[in-house]
């Protein structure tokens, strides 16, 4: 029973320090690179090298998602900043490279679960109507884009 309780803590540790392993990979090298990677998947790769922005920018994300989930901090800011990449790397093993699809899948699962796990945290964001809330409601003191879930 107390490994299901550590059960959040376990799968949080453990996708932190994948992406931000493979995040820091992304801008030291220190990961070997496969001797053979498909023609497709090369040319995906190449071209987000070659905006300049957007390999940088994805790995960044990763780096801080990582470091987010493994202090413990703004975890379900961090899933959710990570979310779109666990896709991305689901879609290209999916489509261009079927050999790396179960750790992608990994991924996968491992983002759902603690996504649920702190599923009460996503419960304002998922709500349909929402009123912004005023600054003399809040005494003064709203933090800016904070909002009030609206019944009815």
């Amino acid at each position: 029973m107390k490994v299901l309780q550590k059960g959040p803590t376990i799968v949080r540790v453990l996708l932190g320090l994948i992406f931000f392993v493979f995040g820091l990979n992304g801008f030291l090298h220190f990961i070997p690179q496969p001797a053979t990677i498909p023609e497709r998947a090369m040319g995906f790769v190449m071209a987000l090298m070659s905006t300049g922005y957007m390999f940088p920018l994805i790995k960044g994300v990763e780096v801080v998602g990582g470091a987010m989930l493994l202090s413990n901090r703004f975890v379900p800011l961090a899933l959710a900043l990570l979310a779109p990449n666990v896709v991305n790397i689901l879609l290209f093993h999916a489509f261009l490279e079927p050999q790396g699809i179960p750790l992608a899948i990994v991924l996968l699962v491992l983002e759902i679960y603690l996504a649920w796990a702190y599923r009460n945290a996503y419960r304002p964001m998922l709500a349909a109507r929402v009123q912004p809330v005023a600054a003399s409601e809040a005494g003064g003191t709203a933090p800016a884009g904070a909002v009030h879930a609206r019944s009815g």
